[in-house]
């Protein structure tokens, strides 16, 4: 479903953000991504997202690969990948549901499919009740909530988060682990970058460890 080999990514300045860097994740699979800032974890993130291209060598994700996608093939290969960043990046003037609903729209959906799916994806993260709040009257773990909620919104194949739980309390912590849980359970292939290593050894799922750009430990 994730499958890195042999790749580089190196920027303009000479920077090196990844170094020869393989590894594979199958479908279905929870795994942690772990490593100091800086390591090369945001880059392995953009990359299988298609937000940046690798320098060298290949990135196959849901089956295609990213160093092949043409500009206009890339809306239809995000469908199949959804995002959780760490500071939510909500839009402040839209409510939750239409915070939620926005891939949807994009897509072109009907508004009678957009509604069943909101209203569906809002009841899974508990959060029917707050479908017309804005981003700014709800705490941080509802916030983070909503943002899984859009990530998940379009039944993606492969969930990607980018330290989801780096700014929330232990108890908000295991709510969000929990959530992303529930979508692997439901055949999600799901990769979480996280600094908290404590909560890494608790839930004893595999666990791929960065540093320099290059792969440390994978178990």
């Amino acid at each position: 479903m994730i499958e890195f080999h042999h790749t580089y990514k190196a920027y303009s300045n000479g920077y090196k953000a990844l170094r020869d860097v393989t590894f594979k994740i199958g479908k279905g699979e929870f795994v942690f991504l772990t490593g100091p800032s800086g390591a090369g974890k945001t880059t392995m993130f953009k990359l299988i997202s298609a937000y940046d291209r690798p320098t060298s060598g290949n990135v196959r994700v849901a089956g295609r690969e990213i160093s092949l996608l043409k500009p206009r093939e890339l809306p239809f290969f995000r469908r199949h990948v959804g995002v959780v960043y760490q500071d939510f990046r909500l839009l402040r003037n839209r409510t939750v549901f239409e915070n939620v609903a926005l891939p949807l729209v994009v897509r072109g959906e009907s508004t009678l499919s957009i509604e069943r799916r909101v209203m569906d994806v809002l009841d899974q993260v508990s959060l029917f009740s707050k479908k017309d709040c804005l981003p700014l009257e709800m705490s941080g773990g509802e916030q983070q909530r909503v943002a899984i909620a859009r990530a998940l919104v379009h039944q993606p194949e492969v969930l990607i988060a980018d330290e989801p739980t780096g700014n929330l309390d232990p108890t908000l912590t295991n709510e969000i682990i929990a959530l992303l849980e529930k979508a692997n359970a439901r055949g999600t292939t799901v990769f979480v970058a996280t600094h908290d290593h404590d909560l890494v050894k608790r839930k004893k799922a595999r666990r791929i460890d960065i540093n320099l750009g290059e792969i440390q430990l994978d178990q």
